[in-house]
């Protein structure tokens, strides 16, 4: 047996009721054997105590219940985005305020590329903060009409393409009828794509394999550098193709002695009957390992409110928009709940319109009926315009929810503006009505949509304050301790790891969030400012700066 390690930390924050704060904790064979007084854990026997962290606070590792590894691989791409982002090696990206500024950057980008088929992509462009409204491939191919262009909308649901790249995929021509191909006043495309059924075939003339939602060795590595950068030590991977080769690179980087972070993908039910669906996914689960949770699915019912391709019920967008897209059919999502049930598979169901909520809850509950389990733990992802009545039933079919907090700060003034209006937008996201109703709760960044951040998260949750400073559904704020809770139990029950991880207590795997402040003491309006000094996973100790 190992001789146990203590670290001694200025607070330890358990998030384990029974004892809540503590001064040391020891690990022995990268769990946890005991939190509590140094002269406690002696009792154990022989220890070796580690004063590394002493001046810092140590939380449960966060865990990120949605987010995506592309987030590693995109930076590959020319960021179009709004907002500063920083990338996985620390450099700062302004953010672009206009269409000029976003087709400025392009152009400096493609005057660097030599070969004149190589395409140029970019990545989280959204011009619904730009006052020149439409975009298309007509701007794209003022950068060039004889290279491949494709920029990927913010959202991830959402490419706009230029000709030349309309004509590679065939689909610039007249007589194409399809609601995710925005047609022009001439009949040609618009060079606006909605849904990845759409774009990902185009998108792969435009440098976007056709596995965009799944990652590379590069991308992984360095989507793990961002994790240890903002205290994750557990992510999902929530949406992934999962082909055989992606899977075996991540088993084999994921099992490196020096690798930071427990990912947990979810295979992307899009391209699948329901019933090969389900037994991929069971392939998946023979496989997992420790650090690599495989073997869950992964349902998208419609697309983003901000790129109007959401479904909204009754009375629908706020600046009259058409309603969105469908991206499965009912009788599907129903089969593939009805086969994962009957099979122990975990279900995550992206809706972001209330309308696409409601299918969800109806397929459900017939669902269960057929085969009842108790402890299934469905979650809805994002469910975003979901009411209280909608919150009940969710408590009653025993599911659980992820919210998509930072979306008030990203688009909320957005939201009330444009997509939703004033009062829908009051209750987007609504933690504080999905735990007053029982529902077992996480909050997310869905990144790379936006950064990835747990304090960040909890911070928009706790504050609920749009980008120019408005407090969006104050009635809607939840508690700091609350707003911790998400990010770590919360999140872990999500994804069934409650009992591994999300609180330090005995025999939990030693993974934790070293920060340089206290969230339960500063001002909540602080929280999202509170320095990340690294992470500590199954015992090894990352520093952020060595990233």
């Amino acid at each position: 047996m190992s001789q146990a390690t203590v670290f001694r930390a200025r607070k330890i924050i358990t998030m384990n009721p029974s004892r809540p704060t503590a001064t040391h904790v020891a690990i022995r064979d990268g769990r946890i054997l005991g939190v509590g007084t140094l002269s406690e854990l002696r009792q154990w026997g022989a220890l070796t105590v580690d004063e590394s962290l002493a001046d810092r606070i140590l939380m449960p590792g966060f865990v990120e219940g949605h987010a995506h590894a592309m987030e590693g691989m995109l930076w590959r791409y020319v960021y179009c985005g709004y907002f500063d982002r920083t990338d996985p090696h620390g450099r700062i990206w302004k953010g672009l305020q206009t269409l000029d500024a976003v087709l400025s950057r392009l152009k400096e980008a493609e005057a660097k590329i030599g070969d004149p088929d190589t395409p140029l992509s970019g990545f989280q462009f959204d011009p619904i903060y730009m006052s020149e409204g439409a975009f298309g491939r007509v701007d794209l191919d003022q950068i060039s009409a004889a290279r491949p262009i494709g920029v990927l909308h913010a959202s991830g649901h959402i490419m706009y393409v230029n000709s030349k790249t309309l004509e590679l995929a065939g689909l610039m021509r007249q007589g194409i009828n399809h609601p995710g191909i925005e047609l022009g006043k001439d009949g040609l495309p618009i060079g606006v794509l909605k849904g990845p059924e759409v774009y990902m075939p185009v998108g792969v003339h435009a440098g976007f394999n056709r596995s965009v939602t799944d990652t590379d060795e590069g991308g992984l590595r360095d989507f793990a550098r961002q994790c240890v950068r903002s205290g994750t030590t557990t992510v999902t991977d929530l949406a992934a193709q999962l082909e055989d080769g992606t899977v075996q690179m991540m088993l084999r980087v994921t099992s490196e002695s020096d690798f930071p972070v427990r990912v947990v993908p979810f295979k992307l039910s899009m391209g699948h009957s329901p019933e090969n669906l389900i037994n991929r996914t069971k392939e998946l689960r023979d496989q997992t390992k420790d650090m690599l949770r495989l073997g869950h699915i992964k349902i998208v019912a419609d697309g983003s409110i901000q790129g109007f391709s959401a479904r909204l019920r009754w009375p629908g967008y706020f600046n009259g928009s058409e309603n969105g897209l469908w991206y499965i059919a009912p009788e599907q999502m129903a089969e593939i709940y009805r086969r994962a049930l009957e099979a122990g598979i975990l279900v995550h169901t992206h809706t972001n319109g209330d309308e696409a909520t409601q299918l969800a809850l109806d397929m459900l509950g017939p669902a269960l009926v057929a085969h009842p389990r108790r402890d299934h733990r469905f979650t809805l992802q994002h469910c975003q315009l979901a009411d209280a009545a909608q919150f009940r039933r969710m408590k009653a079919l025993g599911m659980c929810v992820n919210l998509f907090a930072n979306h008030h700060f990203y688009w909320g003034d957005e939201h009330r503006r444009l997509t939703v209006g004033p009062e829908r937008a009051e209750r987007m996201n609504a933690c504080r009505t999905a735990l007053d109703s029982g529902v077992s709760m996480a909050i997310h960044s869905d990144a790379p949509v936006t950064p990835l951040g747990p304090l960040f998260t909890a911070w928009c949750a706790v504050n609920r304050i749009t980008a120019s400073g408005h407090v969006q559904g104050e009635h809607e704020r939840i508690t700091v301790d609350e707003a911790l809770h998400a990010i770590t139990l919360g999140a872990a029950y999500t994804l069934n790891l409650d009992g591994e991880v999300g609180s330090i207590e005995v025999g939990k795997r030693a993974d934790f969030a070293v920060l340089e402040g206290d969230p339960t003491v500063v001002d909540p309006m602080a929280l999202k400012d509170i320095p990340v000094w690294g992470t500590v996973q199954g015992g090894r100790i990352f520093a952020a700066n060595d990233q």
